[in-house]
């Protein structure tokens, strides 16, 4: 057969829903309320043809900047050339998921500033800033026996049986 070049070729697995989730959308899909500026994942719903995302844009991440009546604009980052650019694509509501990626940031956000509060109240000074995991603490392991002794294990001396 020749080579494919089609608008949905190589999406076997993309566009294809999961096992036991076939069936209608959700209404609370349609419902989804989406304001410009909030963050969104691009997910193509394989079972709605239309306003259906390009391949290329599937599982990316994006800002809002418009909101019509049945999408939504989203603007998405793509790798062209060597470099990104951004672009700008209207998506229905059923090929979009709110994004958990600003999820940690604002919970971040909120225990700063009860800390800050805090510490204001309080009058000591708070580190806000965010640390690596550090390594572990050292410690004595505890030896097999209880007598303390400690024993050294020696290898055999080669000896070919021949």
């Amino acid at each position: 057969m020749p080579h494919s070049y089609g608008v949905r070729a190589r999406t076997r697995h993309m566009f294809a829903k999961n096992f036991r989730q076939h069936g209608p959308i959700h209404l609370s899909q349609y419902l989804m309320s989406v304001k410009v500026g909030d963050y969104v994942d691009i997910f193509a719903d394989p079972s709605v043809h239309k306003g259906m995302p390009h391949k290329g844009y599937h599982g990316r991440t994006g800002i809002v900047f418009n909101v019509t009546k049945s999408a939504v604009g989203v603007r998405v980052n793509k790798l062209v050339n060597g470099r990104i650019i951004e672009k700008r694509i209207h998506v229905r509501i059923e090929h979009v998921r709110k994004s958990k990626c600003q999820k940690e940031i604002l919970t971040r956000i909120k225990e700063n500033e009860a800390a800050k509060a805090e510490a204001a109240k309080t009058g000591v000074k708070v580190n806000l800033k965010r640390t690596p995991k550090l390594p572990k603490e050292g410690y004595f392991l505890k030896a097999a026996g209880n007598d303390g002794v400690l024993t050294t294990i020696q290898p055999l001396p080669f000896s070919d049986l021949v």
